[in-house]
Parts: C-alpha cells; sequence; structure tokens
C-alpha cells in the first residue's frame, strides 16, 4: 500500500528548489557533502566546513544511496521512501507484538496492528519525508519489544524459564546506539528503560547487573566512532549534536511564537549563513545560545508562555500554516487531537487497572516530548509514540464496549 502510493502520488519526483534543498533539508546536504568527498560537513548552502548539526545514521543512509543511485536523482529518492515505506510496514509487527504481550487481547493486538497497517497518519512520514522519523521511530518500536521480552511480560510459558540472556542485554545496548546516533534527544527514556529491566529480576540482580554493564559498553561502542570524529573535527568534547544553541534560540528568540522562527535560520537567511560560515558551528551555536538565554532572563513569563504552547502544540494541535485549505487542515488537527486524546485516556486506564508495561509507557510519554516543549514542536516529534497511542485508543475503546455490554446486560 505505502509503495502503491509514492508511486501513484509520484512522491519522488522532488522540488529542485533552491539546489534540491528540500530532497532530505540538511540532511541530504551533508550526504550530499560525503558523497562528494567533502566528508560529514556543509548541512546548508555551499561549503561550510564540518558539522554536528544532525546524527550520522540517516544522512549515512542517503549518502549511500546517492553513491549507487545518483545524487538527488529521483531514483535516489524512490530508494529511500521505499526504505521508509519497508521499516514503517515492519512496525505493523511491532505494534502488534507490544499489544499482544500487554493485553493478552486478540481484539486490541489485531486492531492495533491493522490501525498501524492501514492508517494514513501511520504511514504519512514514510511515503514522503526524507528524514529520520521512520528510522527513529523502528529502532524505539523494537527497544520497547525487546524490553517486554527482557521482562518476560506476556510471552510464552518457556520465556520466563532463567534469567535474561546476555544476548539481548547486548541488543539493547546496540538498539539504543542507533536510536543515538540517529535522534539522540530520546536519550531521555534510556536510563528509565534500563532500571526497568533491572527491576524486573531483583533475584538475579547481580547477574543482570553484569549484563547491563555489557549493554553500557555495547552503547558506548556504538557512539564512540562519531564521539571521536567530533573532537578531532572541532577540538571539543561533543557527544552528540552541538546545535542546541541555535534551535534554542530559534525557538526562543524575540519574535518566537512557540514554533521556530525559521526566517532566521541559517537555512533561509544568507546574513545568519553568513554568519554561521565566518564564526564556525561551535561559536555559532554559543552565540545564539547565550542570546536566547539572555531573552529569556529578561522575560521569564514569555519563555512560560511559549512552553505551555509547545505543550498544546505536541498534543493537541499541528504546527502546520494554512497552506492546504482550512477544510484540509481542520481535518488535521481533529485527527491530531482526536489520536492524542483517546492515547492518552488509554494510557490513564492502563495506569489504572495496571496493565504490565503501563508505568513504562507513561514514563515515554512523559520524557520523549520534553527537549521539544523547550525547544520546538512539530507533528513529526511524536511519531516514536504513535505505536503506544494506537495501542492504547484501541484499548479504551475495547474497554468501554465490554463495559457498556455489563451495564446493558446486567440491565
Amino acid at each position: 500500500m505505502r509503495i502503491a502510493y509514492v508511486l501513484l502520488a509520484h512522491m519522488y519526483r522532488i522540488r529542485p528548489y533552491l539546489d534540491h534543498f528540500s530532497f532530505g533539508w540538511e540532511m541530504g546536504r551533508i550526504a550530499r557533502a560525503l558523497a562528494t568527498g567533502y566528508g560529514f560537513a556543509d548541512p546548508f548552502h555551499g561549503h561550510t566546513g564540518p558539522t554536528t548539526w544532525v546524527g550520522p545514521a540517516y544522512p549515512l543512509i542517503i549518502a549511500g544511496i546517492f553513491k549507487f543511485f545518483g545524487i538527488y536523482t529521483a531514483l535516489s529518492a524512490f530508494v529511500l521512501i521505499v526504505i521508509n515505506c519497508v521499516l514503517n510496514a515492519l512496525m505493523v509487527r511491532t505494534t502488534w507484538e507490544i499489544a499482544q504481550r500487554c493485553f493478552q487481547n486478540p481484539g486490541i493486538t489485531c486492531w492495533s496492528a491493522w490501525i498501524w497497517a492501514l492508517y494514513p497518519a501511520a504511514m504519512q512520514y514514510a511515503v514522503k519525508w526524507i528524514w529520520e522519523m521512520t528510522l527513529t521511530a523502528f529502532l524505539f518500536s523494537w527497544v520497547l519489544v525487546l524490553s517486554l521480552r527482557m521482562r518476560h511480560i506476556g510471552g510464552p510459558p518457556d520465556e520466563a524459564v532463567g534469567s535474561t540472556s546476555t544476548r539481548r542485554w547486548a541488543l539493547f545496548g546496540l538498539l539504543w546506539g542507533l536510536i543515538a546516533l540517529s535522534n539522540p534527544s530520546l536519550l531521555l527514556f534510556l536510563p528509565v528503560n534500563g532500571l526497568w529491566l533491572l527491576a524486573g529480576n531483583r533475584k538475579a540482580l547481580r547477574s543482570q547487573f553484569s549484563d547491563a554493564v555489557l549493554a553500557v559498553v555495547v552503547f558506548l561502542a556504538c557512539i564512540a566512532p562519531w564521539t571521536y570524529r567530533n573532537w578531532r573535527a572541532f577540538h571539543h568534547f561533543i557527544p552528540m549534536r552541538g546545535n542546541f544553541g541555535v534551535e534554542f534560540y530559534l525557538g526562543n528568540g524575540p519574535g518566537a511564537t512557540g514554533l521556530l522562527m525559521g526566517y532566521d535560520h541559517p537555512a533561509q537567511d544568507p546574513i545568519e549563513l553568513e554568519h554561521y560560515r565566518q564564526m564556525g558551528e561551535l561559536a555559532y551555536a554559543k552565540w545564539r545560545g547565550e542570546l536566547a538565554k539572555a531573552n529569556i532572563h529578561k522575560d521569564p513569563g514569555h519563555f512560560a508562555d511559549l512552553c505551555l504552547r509547545r505543550i498544546y502544540f505536541f498534543w493537541f494541535s499541528v504546527p502546520h500554516p494554512f497552506d492546504e485549505g482550512a477544510a484540509n487542515e481542520y481535518g488535521r488537527v481533529l485527527n491530531f487531537q482526536f489520536t492524542s486524546i483517546v492515547g492518552l485516556l488509554g494510557l490513564a486506564l492502563a495506569l489504572k487497572r495496571h496493565v504490565p508495561a503501563a508505568g513504562l509507557f507513561a514514563w515515554t510519554f512523559l520524557l520523549l516530548p520534553l527537549v521539544y516543549y523547550i525547544v520546538t514542536v512539530h507533528a513529526r516529534f511524536r511519531h516514536p509514540l504513535e505505536p503506544l497511542i494506537a495501542i492504547l485508543g484501541v484499548y479504551l475503546f475495547h474497554s468501554a464496549e465490554k463495559s457498556w455490554r455489563v451495564r446493558w446486560f446486567s440491565a
């Protein structure tokens, strides 16, 4: 279905506006630099030097496709989107297993899987965005599946025999390492995830602790080459990304409304691009970060208002301009609000009924959006949460149906 839509809608035909900048935006630019021998560099227009603007995982994938199928070609776009479609479709399997293990109900399991398989909003980023959302969501969904397996929740009887295998802890570290290289904002959830696994088998805590140390080693081994490269390129310790100050200012500058001040972005403003080029990325990011802090210190009430707006945007609106017609945009907002409401209510019900892993899911809802609350929001930022939102929404309606039957027959 996904690939058929891509073919019918010609989603692989990306406009060449601004020298193909919309083909992967900063990631596409970095991939072009990689494919042409400039290294991990040049996230905007022209040659601006080495960068840590984004994580390396997805730009490396794009660069590999560019090497085989051409830079900014329609064929490269098609291959990248097909990869996204495959990853998004494989999440049907992870959605099914999460629902099956937690709720042990065929109705909830099947409906959750079918909704992810067929619901257009679940596949929207896979079929048109050359960015890391699909890869990150895919990896995160497998972390959740692996966590449930390691806690022996809802699995076959023989799964609970013995302690969690060393191999699974190593895989846990590997998945989190890949997530860190794709979208490090999700790392806020990693400590909670690890502690939740250790708390699941207190009798074997000593052996579990040694396996957890192995997971840490695997995780550090995944990110070490990237961190070392950053040290060599910038002579500073930059474990993941170095552009936080820029994003922080764009989200909280004098003209901020809760979203990024895109007009002040180096990708859009030639003056800011020249500042970025002359100062270098680290100095530029530090300067912008200091401006953001000064602006917040001057008017903390405005910052609090922006954070509240971003919380609202993240859960109950779609930060998107009305450029597709009011009816379409209103439908998008209603859909976004509806899924959030049923997902949050489903989570509350799961917590009340002590559904296995409901507490872990609550931590994902709490921690994954935190960075976006203080910087900026977009509908795509909550994509890693959307399989859980779908499952919990189905659980809410399934529970309501059973409750209605009880009241009807008892009457």
